[in-house]
């Protein structure tokens, strides 16, 4: 399996020590990775959901193989020869969560998410957030997209061990970005429009294989999923993605948008949004006509929300933000001065509240509920560059 091809190191002494917060909820996280499909019509992605504790739990790599690092190095810093660098710094961290571990049956059944990650990401980017929202008792789908947004992805075609790689894309010379990026969009929302026609398919009893032969089968998921507690979220690009899926796909009851990229979005799709967003913004990304194409979804529907997130900057929503030393700074941008620990708490939180309200779950994350209104140490309501004008 990908995620246990490397030996079990602690990170590169030139980049500290990744420290990945485990999840503040009730629930142990278990992980797996599941493809489905042999062709890049199928689908990849990470799986995290609450799981019975176990002894001696493997936990999986958080880069899950040499290639992502070569992608990424290739993505932030158009240089691929330093993906050695990032091998050695970033190869070997791992996420605090069970690998394979035993999933936690639910008689009450849990709510599913489905997340969409930012350009340039892959599946396990968002680990904190994935793990934080299954510790609080959800399914979590971390798709990876074959839109050639991703850093880099493959699938397995039918003839055994072969791979193909699609790698990431920049916008053709010549080639207006709004059109790339529609293009895009739409086959990024369509992708998790898929993944819950295939979490439907599992939890009517339909075998579903994956091909990457996990230990953990995935008819254990059927009586477990509370398919009328849908949502979808992502961030950046993503939480462009989570916005379209809710026109595309019904099923969604609602969306959760970290820092969203509203740009690729056609203006003519806005009156087609008629369920709620919660967008939670960063201070330093959002311009004023992204925050006003928000807006346009909020003054249509007054349950959709949008909260900025002060002394945080892009990368705070992702897992960089937990990475220390000044080198990683370097390469993935500058840091929030909000403690990352802090950031992750008020966004998971937040989302948790407006999950509760709108996919009508029997929690306590309606004491979280202040947070929706900007209300609170570090949140203001809409975004910073708003407030300064008045």
């Amino acid at each position: 399996a990908d995620s246990m091809s490397l030996p079990r190191l602690g990170c590169g002494s030139m980049g500290g020590t990744l420290a990945l917060p485990p999840g503040k909820g009730p629930h142990h996280v278990g992980c797996t990775d599941v493809m489905v499909g042999h062709t890049r019509q199928g689908l990849f992605f990470r799986l995290f959901y609450p799981c019975l504790p176990r002894a001696g739990a493997t936990e999986p790599l958080w880069i899950p193989r040499s290639e992502y690092c070569a992608g990424l190095a290739d993505f932030s810093l158009r240089r691929r020869w330093c993906s050695a660098l990032l091998s050695i710094t970033i190869g070997f961290c791992r996420v605090p969560v069970s690998w394979n571990g035993p999933f936690k049956p639910c008689s009450s059944r849990y709510p599913l998410i489905i997340f969409s990650h930012g350009l340039g990401a892959f599946r396990t980017l968002y680990s904190s957030v994935c793990t934080e929202l299954a510790s609080w008792g959800f399914v979590v789908v971390a798709l990876e997209h074959r839109d050639h947004s991703a850093a880099t992805t493959y699938f397995c075609t039918a003839e055994a061990g072969r791979e193909e790689w699609i790698h990431f894309q920049r916008v053709p010379q010549g080639q207006k970005e709004f059109y790339f990026r529609n293009k895009q969009v739409h086959q990024r929302a369509e992708e998790c429009v898929r993944t819950l026609r295939l979490f439907k398919d599992i939890t009517s009893g339909s075998s579903v294989l994956n091909v990457l032969h996990q230990d953990l089968d995935l008819s254990v998921l059927k009586d477990n999923i509370d398919l009328t507690k849908v949502a979808v979220m992502g961030h950046s690009f993503g939480g462009v993605t989570a916005v379209l899926a809710l026109v595309k796909e019904p099923s969604f009851r609602c969306a959760v948008a970290l820092d969203a990229w509203m740009f690729p979005l056609e203006n003519v799709l806005y009156p087609e949004v008629s369920k709620p967003v919660l967008f939670i913004n960063t201070e330093k990304f959002q311009t004023p006509e992204s925050v006003a194409k928000m807006k346009r979804l909020s003054s249509r529907n007054s349950q959709t929300k949008i909260i900025t997130i002060l002394g945080t900057v892009h990368e705070s929503q992702t897992d960089f933000a937990f990475l220390p030393g000044k080198l990683i700074s370097r390469i993935f941008g500058a840091r929030g001065t909000l403690d990352p620990h802090k950031g992750l708490a008020i966004t998971s939180r937040a989302a948790l509240a407006f999950l509760q309200r709108h996919l009508n779950l029997e929690e306590q994350f309606d004491q979280w509920n202040d947070l929706l209104e900007g209300a609170g140490d570090s949140v203001v309501p809409e975004a910073p560059f708003c407030r300064s004008n008045l």
